[in-house]
């Protein structure tokens, strides 16, 4: 440290902070654990103590490395630094875990047996792989399905096993010696792609560690301060990638909170942070409890919910913020009910001033979304999913990114059978089959076989046709490798060379919107370069995408209401939350009820979903409900329960709930399947005309422009002075007939 630094004058600095918060940023030396309460500014402490160690001169920026888990997360902690620090705030390692081991991989791959260009395969390329790789050994998939070999692997990978750990594990288990060697090929054939998963990434760094001491040497020295966000996220990998770059200098701070671990189902082990005491001799604990984000009252629910559990380190979460409304636990007769209740307290809100993206629900499970989606469709109200169909899993997107991906690496086997025939060559399954066959029998990638296809004779009749697609390839390759094309003008090189745009046309229904998506693509190509500048290779751009995660692409000043999961919000937050479903069975689930240690884990995902209301928490349950084509009758949550009937107000049918749990089967209805119906009642959608002025509670004045009956309703376009033309369905839009 510099002598002529005033430490005093720059701890002055941060006095806007709270006492637990200051200890934080200013316990620089040693292990440190930061046990951060939901809303307790744990993101305002990182982006502090980093800013306080450069002021104190303690290192130099790149001697810095701060892992989060989105890259979302990441690049808001860089631009929160720059903020505050004058110099190097872009030279901080500053990334997610998949992020750094890349970079770290793409300088020293080649230690162990990859290039710096080496390709990441996401779910889908994984899926494809690995489909391929249960033919090739004879598995049925309705034995052993793809997704839960893959599912299998990425445990394994968690804990750092390999195939042969998976074998010697149980030599009577045919289940899963079948995964073990569908494991042993799958590596295999990635290694041959020059490919890893995301997985791999992590286990190949430690790996590299492992094996070159002199690389880790390296990295332990550069990395004088180390910080990880989402401690409590973190499995078995990383916990050895970090501990093993901390042991130098022994200088490693964790932020996590035990109360909101919720991903053990990717690998994520509770005990990294609940041990970490243990782990790392002399470490200090220092609890951030004081909350800014919600009301009393939803703290209070929360800390009560959470009490419940043993597995814990302990804390109360408190605030200086005002007591607030209380927690509205509302019952509804059905889940059709319960959407149509969430989607008329949010007009309702709206039209009392709220915007829409005030607005959050948080379900347990995907399929709870149908009704509500369907619900806010019908209101006109704006919403959107988030985990919903990602911009680059479209179809189009897909083949053109896999276009890339070959050029930048040819090796890639995956890539390049999506390609190989799209558009159209009149090269065959049959055909690539046989020159995978003899690809797997040399040990070689695809390419190198097509490139030579004429040498063998069960390619011969094709060889034409390979010959021209390999034409292609060499020639945008060589292009790609002379620079001199940006990477905009090599995307247009291959739309213009495979007649893409051509085949959109000719191939699909929905060409306009394709094509128009693969547009975009090309100007989110534009933007990285202008972004990245120097750095803005075509590995760099395919990495970034690979790396992308849905949530990363939330823009929280959209004014639209979103739907996720309760898993997919930690880390949010929003001035409304409605978490509907909180029932015995659903949530809890039924697998975990009987299970403590994932019952834990359940609660801890209610707590998660309690703290991410700022203002007003919604609970919400219905009486019975139908879901995967059964009608069900639940309990009511404990999670309800546990929440004091003081910090609650209840509205919606209050008849008891069943006393058993969840039934299973279709509910049983006496009834005479010829009887003649009863008359539907009558609605008040009729009463709409086109040419009728009306007024709809948010949208204000409107002209109906169109009514054409639906069922026992009517779809209306109406035309609103304010806000153009909306689509509603009559019995959902709360409007009066004006004149």
């Amino acid at each position: 440290m510099n002598e002529n630094i005033n430490v005093s004058e720059i701890r002055a600095q941060f006095s806007k902070m709270n006492d637990m918060q200051q200890q934080a940023v200013f316990h620089t030396e040693g292990p440190l654990l930061i046990l951060a309460g939901a809303g307790s500014g744990k993101t305002t402490v990182l982006v502090n103590r980093i800013a306080y160690i450069l002021k104190m001169e303690l290192c130099q920026p790149w001697q810095i490395l701060a892992i989060t888990f989105t890259n979302k997360a990441a690049g808001e902690l860089k631009d929160r630094i720059a903020s505050v620090v004058e110099f190097g705030a872009q030279d901080i390692w500053a990334s997610t875990f998949h992020s750094t081991c890349a970079r770290i991989l793409r300088r020293y791959g080649e230690r162990i047996g990859y290039t710096s260009h080496f390709t990441v395969y996401d779910t889908d390329d994984q899926r494809r792989l690995m489909k391929d790789i249960l033919k090739k050994l004879s598995i049925d998939e309705k034995i052993l399905p793809h997704r839960t070999v893959l599912a299998e692997i990425s445990r394994a990978k968690d804990k750092m096993q390999g195939p042969k750990d998976l074998k010697s594990e149980d030599t009577y288990n045919s289940r899963l010696s079948m995964v073990a060697d569908a494991y042993e090929m799958y590596q295999e054939r990635l290694k041959t792609s020059d490919a890893m998963d995301f997985d791999d990434l992590l286990c190949n760094t430690v790996k590299l560690f492992k094996e070159c001491p002199d690389v880790l040497d390296m990295y332990q020295r550069q990395f004088k301060y180390i910080m990880v966000d989402e401690y409590q996220d973190t499995n078995k990998v990383q916990y050895e990638f970090v501990s093993l770059l901390a042991k130098k200098h022994n200088n490693i701070c964790v932020v996590g909170d035990d109360d909101q671990s919720i991903y053990k189902f990717r690998g994520a082990t509770i005990e990294n942070i609940l041990s970490f005491e243990n782990e790392f001799t002399g470490a200090k604990v220092i609890r951030l409890e004081q909350n800014y984000r919600s009301t009393s009252t939803i703290l209070d629910a929360a800390n009560e919910v959470i009490k419940n559990n043993t597995e814990r380190k302990g804390k109360t979460l408190w605030t200086q913020n005002g007591v607030g409304d209380k927690i509205t636990v509302h019952t509804a007769s059905t889940e059709r009910e319960e959407a149509l209740y969430i989607a008329n307290a949010i007009m309702d809100g709206v039209s009392n001033g709220r915007k829409y993206s005030d607005y959050a629900i948080l379900y347990r499970m995907n399929a709870q979304s149908n009704a509500i989606e369907h619900a806010l469709a019908r209101a006109g109200v704006p919403h959107r999913i988030i985990g919903g169909h990602r911009f680059y899993d479209r179809e189009e997107i897909k083949d053109m990114t896999a276009y890339l991906q070959v050029i930048n690496n040819p090796n890639d086997d995956v890539r390049l059978r999506r390609i190989i025939n799209k558009p159209k060559r009149a090269i065959g399954d049959t055909t690539v089959n046989k020159a995978m066959d003899i690809a797997s029998a040399l040990g070689e990638s695809l390419y190198s076989v097509i490139k030579h296809a004429s040498d063998y004779p069960d390619l011969s009749r094709a060889s034409s046709k390979l010959s021209s697609f390999v034409l292609l390839l060499d020639g945008l390759i060589e292009a790609h490798v002379s620079g001199d094309y940006s990477l905009a003008e090599l995307y247009e090189l291959i739309l213009e060379h495979t007649d893409y745009r051509a085949f959109l046309k000719s191939e699909k229904e929905d060409s306009e919107s394709r094509i128009e998506n693969i547009e975009e693509l090309k100007s989110n190509i534009i933007n990285f370069e202008e972004d990245y500048g120097e750095e803005a290779t075509l590995y760099n751009f395919l990495e970034e995408i690979s790396l992308q995660t849905d949530i990363d692409n939330y823009d929280p000043e959209a004014d639209c209401c979103v739907m996720m999961t309760l898993h997919s919000a930690k880390g949010l937050e929003f001035p409304v939350v409605f978490i509907p479903g909180m029932e015995e069975g659903l949530f809890p689930s039924m697998a975990t009820i009987m299970n403590p240690s994932e019952l834990s884990e359940e609660r801890r995902l209610a707590y998660v979903g309690i703290t991410r209301a700022k203002e007003k928490l919604y609970i919400v349950k219905t009486r019975e409900r139908m879901l995967f084509g059964s009608t069900t009758h639940n309990r009511e949550s404990r999670f309800a329960t546990e929440i004091p009937s003081k910090l609650v107000e209840k509205t919606g049918a209050e008849r008891a709930f069943a006393n058993s749990y969840t039934q299973q089967t279709p509910t049983k209805m006496n009834f005479d399947p010829f009887a003649k119906k009863p008359a539907q009642k009558q609605t008040s959608s009729a009463k709409y005309c086109v040419g009728d002025m009306v007024l709809h509670k948010v949208f204000g004045k409107g002209m109906v422009t169109s009514a054409e009956p639906m069922g026992n309703d009517t779809m209306l376009e109406v035309a609103f002075d304010k806000v153009g033309t909306k689509t509603l369905m009559a019995n959902f839009c709360k409007m009066e007939k004006i004149s």
